[in-house]
């Protein structure tokens, strides 16, 4: 879901790694020790949390975030939470990154000093966090001049507050009211808006009167009268409350404060606002004693134009398979200019996938790679562009195929819980060898029998690209009979299977990273699998531990070798196809959400409950708990449309709804991230059906009427357009423009890369000896091909460089700030205008 903005989309994403924590305060008990967690936060928008350490005041996390962010934010913020022995949690401290800072970090490690949080800072009520972004503030000021009926002529200062947006929900419920106050050094004079009930955007619309300038002839002086030139001294501040009836009193929302200097220029001033947190001096605790947080966060943010504008670079890539010889084709260079294959591979194979050249580009590569290999024991073991597009694709279409695998055998291991500790140095007293290998055996046998038999659901475009490798490593070492099952296991075993049983976190067969004794199961158990697929010779000698030389010692049985060998054949055979594969229900994805009651019922309650959803291929169903029986089941050939809920419906954020012929069932999703990740995957698994809207309803039918366009007949046609449709593929999200637009970036950031290969051509051209070291890094087989290819390369730059420069320039002329768009306060916005400025200044 991207952000749309005038002439083209902006795509946000962040991926994080949340290390560890160190140097805790220490809990205020005899025990001393905390069982802490780590959320992430969109503004004050919970969108993950870590598992629990227990008992440490260095808590290790080790885990992994990625999410598409569906909408604008200003910060990201990580708050280390402690949960006492009445499952009470608080927070120990936060860190905080402005959007506009974000790039400081990028993809480095930093530690992070935590920071104080307080009751003003955030938007809060004692034992809980109100996890929404504050909203912003209409306001207009204006200096008037009076002339009183004595005609003695005075200041006033008119302070009018229009309306509010986006305003936090607390507790299901917003009825806020703004206070309005004159300050200064020797002055505070307070005034107070009506409350507007159940609305988080209220239209206020009042005028209130301050008097700032005492008239002339007045001759007594207090410390309510003020000089002329005091004037600039003073300042309006706007607190946001909501009206709460809970003992605790109302809640704060949050604050604008604008200086009467603003009206040096103008006698009036009118300008959105983004509220801030209110400042306690909180700055000057100091944060060491608070301890800190280890994080790697990599944020991006993709500028995309229409389609036409990438026509150019995006037709040279995808004939990149058809270009002889391969290394002088555009998709090659990329990886020959990138400082890691991996950055090239991502965007390479997700437009390749997208416009179905995935598998004669890497089919090319791998032949080119194959030809230039002297030995087949190290047939694609290097970290080449071959290898990582594979490794890539695999991720990507082989996603499904590895939870349907995987997951029900990890998850048993998960919870069972048992000790498989071979290695006798490490047996915790009361363990028995003899056992622990005797479950490992059985753990290792299930998943490789799992692994196996799963050759007929392996994806279609994975099995093509296996066939590939088979054949051009037949071809190439032709002496050599097992090179064709080698070439294909270094895949699927060493660098799919292996590693998701390693880390089954990092492939979502897990929420969390797993704890130490079941972590060193499932690496006993991956070592197994990894040299079973492996059928290489000497097994035992492959093991430095001779324990595991000595646990292997149950597989070394022939029957192992011809499971995989057959697995193998199955999965790298031409022309396989399943139509099984498709037809078998897939679970896409599941997860507690909040539903209203659909009203199946003329008469009861509409009231909200916490289910358990379920999405596969077949059907969307809910229950009360998961393994539950389904309370309903909606067919997907049911779903007509899948679209956000306005807020203003229930007063609820995240909401959105599936529409069915007779009704529509509401759902509340966790948070922005969930909302969109449901929206998506329930509108691809349903976009080909045959009677899906063109309109709906965007508020919910309540008391008789639909809320968006006031008709009265629940089977009132919709009154806006549904979303632009998705692709029909379930398993793939992907967006060929945007991954145009990474290319694009990769290149122009390698520019000087880019302008080094066509020197190292121009010297092959002519200079046929020794190849000069400054060039050797680069693989050249025809210098005249490639450097045609970089020619029109660098030209398609180019002209992107030329319009992405266009867009700032008019972007910088017509935006104001603050707009509605870009509220004072935005300082992200207030960096692009110094950055703009700067860059206006040096072309003059």
């Amino acid at each position: 879901m991207a952000v749309e903005e005038e002439g083209l989309r902006v795509f946000q994403s962040v991926k994080i790694k949340i290390g560890e924590a160190k140097n805790l305060p220490s809990y205020p008990g005899p025990n001393k020790m905390r069982d802490c967690y780590c959320t992430v936060n969109l503004d004050q928008e919970e969108v993950f949390r870590t598992k629990i350490v227990e008992k440490s005041l260095c808590p290790f996390y080790g885990e992994d975030f990625y999410c598409e962010i569906p909408r604008r934010f200003r910060q990201l913020a990580f708050y280390i939470f402690d949960r006492d022995v009445f499952r009470r949690a608080s927070i120990i401290g936060k860190v905080a990154i402005q959007k506009e800072d974000l790039p400081k970090y990028h993809n480095r490690d930093t530690w992070f000093q935590l920071q104080h949080v307080d009751a003003d800072s955030e938007v809060q009520r004692p034992q809980d966090i109100v996890v929404y972004s504050r909203g912003k503030v209409h306001l207009e000021l204006r200096l008037n001049e009076v002339i009183t009926d004595t005609g003695i002529v005075c200041h006033k200062l008119a302070t009018r507050i229009l309306e509010c947006q986006g305003l936090p929900i607390v507790n299901g419920q917003c009825d806020p009211y703004a206070t309005v106050t004159l300050a200064g050094p020797y002055r505070s004079e307070a005034k107070k808006t009506k409350v507007k009930k159940k609305t988080n955007n209220p239209q206020f619309d009042e005028v209130f009167y301050f008097e700032v300038t005492r008239p002339s002839s007045y001759s007594r002086k207090s410390h309510f009268d003020f000089e002329e030139e005091d004037v600039d001294k003073l300042e309006i501040r706007v607190d946001l409350w909501n009206a709460s009836n809970l003992k605790f009193g109302d809640e704060f929302l949050g604050e604008l404060r604008v200086p009467l200097q603003v009206l040096r220029q103008s006698s009036s001033h009118k300008a959105w606002y983004f509220l801030q947190p209110r400042d306690n001096g909180s700055k000057n605790l100091k944060p060491g004693d608070l301890g800190s947080l280890r994080l790697n966060v990599v944020y991006t943010e993709d500028h995309v134009f229409s389609s036409d504008s990438y026509s150019p670079l995006r037709d040279l890539l995808l004939k990149s398979a058809d270009v002889e010889p391969v290394s002088a084709s555009a998709a090659h260079v990329l990886g020959e200019v990138c400082r890691e294959k991996q950055e090239a591979a991502i965007p390479l194979v997700r437009l390749f996938l997208h416009y179905g050249r995935v598998v004669p580009f890497i089919s090319a590569i791998a032949s080119a790679e194959v030809q230039r290999t002297q030995d087949p024991n190290t047939i694609f073991r290097g970290n080449s562009l071959t290898s990582k597009c594979i490794d890539e694709t695999m991720k990507l279409a082989g996603m499904q195929y590895l939870h349907v695998t995987l997951k029900p055998t990890i998850e048993e291991i998960c919870q069972s819980h048992k000790p498989c500790e071979i290695d006798p140095v490490k047996l915790k007293d009361g363990e028995s060898l003899e056992s622990n290998m005797e479950t490992l055996r059985q753990y290792v046998d299930r998943v490789f029998n799992v692994i196996t038999k799963s050759g007929v659901s392996c994806p279609t475009v994975m099995c093509d690209i296996f066939f590939s490798l088979r054949e051009a490593a037949a071809k190439r070492f032709q002496d050599d009979l097992d090179v064709r099952y080698t070439a294909v296991s270094s895949f699927i075993f060493l660098r799919f299977f292996a590693p998701a049983i390693l880390s089954p976190n990092l492939f979502q067969l897990t929420p969390h990273h797993t704890d130490p004794q079941t972590s060193r199961t499932l690496t006993l158990i991956s070592k197994t699998i990894q040299t079973l697929g492996s059928l290489s010779k000497s097994k035992s000698a492959s093991f430095k531990e001779s324990y595991m030389a000595t646990f292997y010692e149950f597989f070394n049985e022939q029957k192992y070798a011809d499971a995989v060998k057959n697995f193998l054949d199955l999965i790298s055979s031409s022309g396989r196809r399943d139509p099984k594969s498709v037809e078998q229900p897939l679970l896409l994805k599941e997860g507690f959400m909040i539903k209203r009651a659909q009203g199946r019922k003329r008469f009861g309650m509409k009231n909200f409950k916490k289910r358990w959803f379920r999405l596969t291929n077949h059907e969307f169903t809910y229950q009360r708990n998961k393994g539950d029986p389904p309370l309903c089941s909606i067919p997907i050939e049911n779903i007509l449309a899948v679209e956000p809920l306005e807020e203003e419906s229930f007063k609820m954020k995240n909401m959105f709804q599936v529409i069915q012929p007779e009704r529509a069932l509401y759902i509340q999703a966790n948070n922005c991230v969930e909302a969109k990740a449901w929206i998506d995957v329930l509108t691809k698994v349903s976009q080909c059906n045959q009677k899906r809207l063109t309109v709906y309803h965007p508020s919910a039918y309540l008391n008789g009427h639909w809320l968006c366009c006031r008709a009265s007949s629940d089977t009132a046609t919709g009154c806006s357009p549904c979303t632009s449709g998705l692709p029909a593929n379930i398993q793939l999200d992907i967006d060929g423009d945007r991954e145009t637009e990474r290319i694009y970036s990769l290149f122009n950031s390698y520019m000087s890369k880019l302008e080094k290969m066509q020197e190292a051509c121009g010297s092959r051209s002519v200079y046929d000896g020794p190849e000069q070291e400054e060039y050797s890094t680069f693989i050249i087989d025809d210098p005249q091909e490639t450097y045609k290819t970089l020619r029109q390369v660098i030209a398609g730059v180019g002209a992107l460089e030329q319009e992405h420069a266009q867009y700032k320039r008019d972007k910088f002329k017509r935006t104001k700030y603050g707009s509605q768009e870009h509220p004072i306060g935005d300082k992200s916005f207030q960096s692009y205008i110094r950055q703009q400025s700067e860059v206006s200044t040096h072309s003059m």
